[in-house]
């Protein structure tokens, strides 16, 4: 049986509770069909405390360490003090995930921005890459993202990033995509991509740059179809990969070889077999 191409799960989440019965099949799953890494990420100081051990864990998973909007209530100076702490791990590659969330509503945008300025301000001072989550947030995450390029990242050791942030999940328009390109940022794209319904979002991915993308899951959230609805792992970001293919009709190990070159670029992870 031939080898299949490598692919890189840049966002999911092994901590949580859905996986506990079967995490090392799930790992080992992943890894037959061609995912080399997966990145689990923190969304509080205990779920970014999991990931690291996660990361220690399993050979092919590394970490995101961060604080979620909707975990954010309760930041206090203290947990930022944790983060950092935890990001000095080696097998930590990222800050996140982080961002802005004006769905649901559970913390006050300002409160929000508070907590996603102190963590872009320890990313530039840590030299690491941000995960961004932007839901319903478009305006206000672009705008602390401009000033944030503008006036911290400037002489930190990002600047020695090709690229210092990724927009998780993207679902802005192509206007943002470029916005996002020009200050330094690469878009993520997960299951809605094959959905069917989605076709405002499958119209702009035929017009990203295959070369500033990296596939996700999410898991065990946005599964693909032709499981929507079940529990999503890091196996299906195959599918986010065949979809793409098919949108932008090149063969699939195009989309393998572009997208997971850009991975490894990002995370840092260039050691890694293929």
């Amino acid at each position: 049986m031939a080898t299949p191409p490598p692919l890189i799960d840049s966002h999911c989440h092994l901590d949580l509770p859905h996986f506990q019965e079967d995490r090392d099949q799930v790992v080992a799953r992943a890894r037959e069909v061609g995912v080399i890494a997966m990145v689990t990420q923190g969304v509080d100081v205990a779920s970014s405390q999991a990931a690291v051990t996660l990361a220690q864990t399993y050979p092919s998973v590394y970490a995101a360490v961060g604080i979620h909007p909707n975990d954010s209530a309760d930041f206090h100076p203290a947990m930022l003090q944790t983060i950092e702490a935890l990001a000095a791990h080696p097998r930590v590659v990222a800050i996140g995930e982080i961002g802005l969330d004006l769905y649901w509503k559970t913390t006050p945008l300002e409160h929000q921005i508070r907590v996603l300025r102190e963590q872009l301000d320890l990313a530039a001072r840590l030299g690491l890459p941000v995960v961004l989550h932007d839901r319903e947030a478009h305006e206000p995450l672009m705008a602390e993202l401009r000033a944030w390029v503008r006036e911290r990242v400037p002489g930190s050791p990002l600047t020695r990033r090709p690229w210092v942030g990724v927009l998780h999940s993207f679902s802005g328009d192509l206007a943002m995509a470029q916005e996002a390109y020009d200050l330094g940022f690469i878009l993520g794209l997960a299951g809605p991509v094959t959905f069917k319904n989605a076709r405002e979002l499958r119209a702009r991915a035929r017009h990203l740059d295959p070369h500033r993308l990296m596939l996700e899951t999410d898991a065990p959230y946005l599964s693909p179809h032709p499981y929507r609805g079940q529990r999503n792992e890091p196996m299906r970001v195959k599918w986010v990969a065949e979809a793409l293919a098919t949108l932008w009709d090149v063969p699939y190990a195009d989309v393998a070889a572009w997208t997971t070159a850009t991975a490894r670029t990002f995370f840092g992870i260039n050691d890694l077999l293929s």
